[in-house]
């Protein structure tokens, strides 16, 4: 809720989608109770919050991080790298450094929150994927400001007790977050290597380009990844997307995913249907 209002405050005084996207998603990279973004994301296996992000204007330019540590604003770095180096992607320390090279300040993003988590989650080491809630929170934006142009943003620490590394598919163009300024836009959130084989966001995209809704678009996305996946329901899938109208849809494996839609007509929360009901 907090991150809409932001990026709608942002499109509201005439600003651009991709300011509205960076500037909405920082929101929740900044909460500390928010345990899946940002500061106060849960660890990896050895102990250390690592950050990905990515995010893409209306020309197709896009930058990301993945891996990073140290950094409140993974989502702010990703758009340095877009707009200062020829790169796409850096990655761990590569990328770390560059953020202090922009101006970043390093900072310990774990906090006695997460850290008390972690130290109880050592005692066991057992590694399970909790549908809506680990997976659930990762924060991806779309938006389309007063002259019609889209921009899109998704940010996040990853899965809890990753092993060390490990990158889903937050961060990834096509898998993660896609946007074409002719067609939509889409994001994903859940366990995110049953996106990356999919290439989810980009597939509802091109959906959308042959003429679905994004409601359609979006179902048949999450249909894609079940039928690769018959039967398992261990594992949370869910898409948002929007199209030049306006119009938006989303879908997911389980219930239990909503979305936050902010424009002319006030500020909502949708929820969608489901794979599984």
């Amino acid at each position: 809720m907090n991150a809409t209002n932001k990026a709608w405050e942002v499109l509201k005084s005439g600003g651009n989608a991709l300011d509205a996207v960076e500037q909405g998603v920082r929101v929740e990279e900044a909460d500390e109770t928010n345990e899946t973004v940002g500061k106060g994301g849960r660890p990896d296996r050895d102990g250390n919050v690592t950050l990905d992000a990515c995010i893409m204007d209306k020309d197709g330019n896009c930058g990301s991080v993945v891996c990073m540590e140290n950094i409140v604003h993974p989502i702010s770095v990703a758009r340095k790298v877009m707009e200062e180096t020829p790169h796409i992607i850096l990655a761990g320390k590569g990328a770390e450094k560059f953020a202090y090279e922009q101006g970043f300040k390093k900072e310990d993003l774990l906090t006695e929150s997460t850290k008390k988590q972690y130290e109880e989650w050592l005692k066991k080491s057992e590694y399970e994927t909790t549908i809506n809630i680990e997976n659930h929170d990762t924060i991806g934006m779309l938006a389309i400001d007063e002259k019609g142009d889209m921009a899109g943003a998704c940010t996040t620490s990853g899965m809890a007790y990753k092993v060390a590394g490990r990158v889903g598919d937050s961060p990834i163009i096509g898998a993660g977050l896609f946007i074409d300024n002719e067609v939509g836009g889409a994001t994903a959130t859940g366990v995110g290597e049953e996106v990356i084989r999919t290439v989810g966001s980009f597939l509802i995209v091109e959906l959308m380009r042959q003429g679905k809704s994004p409601q359609e678009a979006c179902e048949e996305g999450v249909k894609r990844i079940m039928k690769k996946n018959e039967g398992r329901k261990d594992f949370q899938i869910g898409f948002l997307a929007i199209n030049k109208n306006g119009e938006t849809g989303g879908y997911c494996v389980h219930p239990g995913f909503t979305y936050r839609e902010y424009s002319e007509n006030g500020h909502e929360n949708r929820k969608v249907t489901s794979f599984y009901e």
